[in-house]
């Protein structure tokens, strides 16, 4: 009886711990990234290989943004390659004062937003001022710092949009836009650097 008080004591200790280390960063109001994300024609299309999945370059992208949330993922095909989504921000969706009018979600690979009567900016501004990006981890160092990114932080990111095909017909493709919405909307990156801006 005492070994099992004493193993839930410490997986309530791990779960405090990790609660604290992951705990929102709060961020005074104010446009914290004034600038959109920025997509160019890949420098390369040579395809890369992960596992059973080949990953072709279709735009390289880097973009500074703020955290909005940040869902983690274990089942599906999809979590073989990318176990965390972030849900982005820039311009005035990364000014707290916006971002507090705003209930902000993340389930099943997407992201939502709603509001209670009015949008505290236009609804068109929210959506080209924020996406849901599947991040595939280029080597275990950027799968390490894809974990410690918390809500609220405001990072830079660096990669690539990429289409993922596997030998089966499995296939997996970014958006190359920021005014889409809805299924298919999301970018798929391919993170060669991430970390705090």
């Amino acid at each position: 009886m005492r070994r099992l008080a004493l193993i839930l004591l410490l997986l309530a200790l791990a779960g405090a711990l990790n609660a604290f280390v992951r705990r929102p960063i709060v961020q005074e109001p104010g446009v914290l990234v004034p600038d959109a994300p920025l997509q160019s024609d890949p420098v390369s299309r040579a395809t890369t290989r992960l596992g059973d999945f080949e990953l072709t370059p279709l735009a390289d992208f880097s973009l500074d943004a703020r955290v909005l949330s940040r869902a983690d993922y274990r089942l599906g095909t999809e979590s073989e390659l990318s176990p965390t989504d972030l849900a982005l921000g820039w311009g005035r969706m990364s000014d707290s004062a916006v971002i507090a009018q705003l209930d902000i979600s993340q389930s099943a690979r997407f992201y939502s937003y709603r509001w209670s009567e009015e949008p505290p900016i236009p609804a068109r501004e929210i959506m080209v001022s924020s996406a849901n990006m599947h991040l595939i981890p280029a080597d275990p160092g950027v799968a390490a710092a894809i974990a410690r990114v918390r809500v609220g932080e405001l990072i830079s990111l660096r990669g690539h949009l990429v289409e993922v095909r596997r030998e089966d017909g499995w296939r997996w493709r970014s958006s190359l836009r920021r005014d889409d919405s809805g299924a298919g909307a999301c970018e798929l990156v391919l993170v060669d650097s991430i970390g705090p801006r």
